[in-house]
């Protein structure tokens, strides 16, 4: 290589050093998560794609309770009725996924009755990497996307190919609700975002009675977010929350109250689709 190099002109070497430093540099700044964003994007309004997709937990059921994106007991109750599914490692995507809605359909089995329906994305399936994207469905969604009567008959027939689709969330009726984690303090808060319409949730900030302006708060696990501010936060709390795709904010103003309990749920007034 030192050879080489001795016998090349100066113009000749360094147009190669400069290329070489350019690919060093989009190395080193390169960042997996922006990609999972990107692809993330791209995979909304882009149409139907291909996917594998089996179902856990119950027959009629909803797959469990809560799963690792920490909705807990509200999977099998309205507005998400038990139509949920855990997500393989493209669909979940390190939580990013969670609470996000697809419609989903098969056509390639003939207990398949080919029309869509719509599942929310609330638990993780790690091992389920054979295909590049793959749905585990919960019992009662499997079901859904059967010819009538032949439920069962789709349950029973191991993985099968489905197509899907990221869609907006609409939950009509509903508004987004807060749950205080267990584990919050006075110095200390986490929420978890549930029933929250659209593309997702990108940013999620607080604003106490005693901070001058927002607070960014960050993802903990699925749909919990938290912040330590290291001092005492005054309520009553409001949260901003930010879609993902639009960059849409909802503001739920004094959503936790003076005199708030970790554990509780509060309801806010609106949602970002139907509200």
């Amino acid at each position: 290589m030192a050879a080489y190099f001795r016998n090349c002109s100066y113009s000749t070497i360094y147009p190669m050093l400069l290329v070489f430093i350019v690919l060093i540099q989009c190395c080193q700044s390169f960042n997996p998560k922006l990609l999972n964003a990107s692809m993330y994007d791209q995979s909304y309004g882009s149409g139907w794609s291909l996917a594998g997709a089996t179902w856990y937990g119950a027959a009629n059921g909803a797959g469990s309770d809560g799963g690792a994106c920490g909705f807990r007991d509200t999977v099998d109750k309205y507005p998400y009725s038990s139509m949920i599914s855990a997500g393989g490692p493209s669909i979940y995507q390190n939580g990013q996924g969670c609470g996000v809605c697809y419609e989903v359909k098969c056509t390639e089995n003939e207990a398949c009755s080919g029309n869509p329906v719509t599942v929310t994305i609330t638990d993780e399936c790690p091992g389920c990497t054979s295909e590049s994207a793959h749905f585990d469905l919960s019992g009662t969604a499997f079901g859904a996307i059967a010819k009538s009567g032949l439920a069962d008959q789709l349950r029973n027939a191991g993985v099968i190919k489905l197509q899907y689709r990221m869609v907006e969330c609409n939950y009509p009726g509903v508004t987004v609700q807060v749950r205080v984690d267990q584990g919050a303090n006075p110095y200390y808060m986490a929420v978890a975002i549930e029933y929250a319409e659209g593309t997702g949730i990108s940013k999620v900030e607080l604003q106490s009675q005693s901070s001058n302006g927002w607070i960014n708060m960050y993802e903990s696990s699925g749909v919990i977010w938290a912040v330590n501010t290291g001092v005492v936060l005054q309520p009553p709390f409001s949260i901003r929350l930010t879609e993902k795709l639009s960059g849409n904010t909802l503001i739920l103003t004094d959503i936790i109250p003076v005199g708030w309990q970790a554990g509780q749920t509060y309801r806010s007034r609106v949602n970002f689709v139907g509200n």
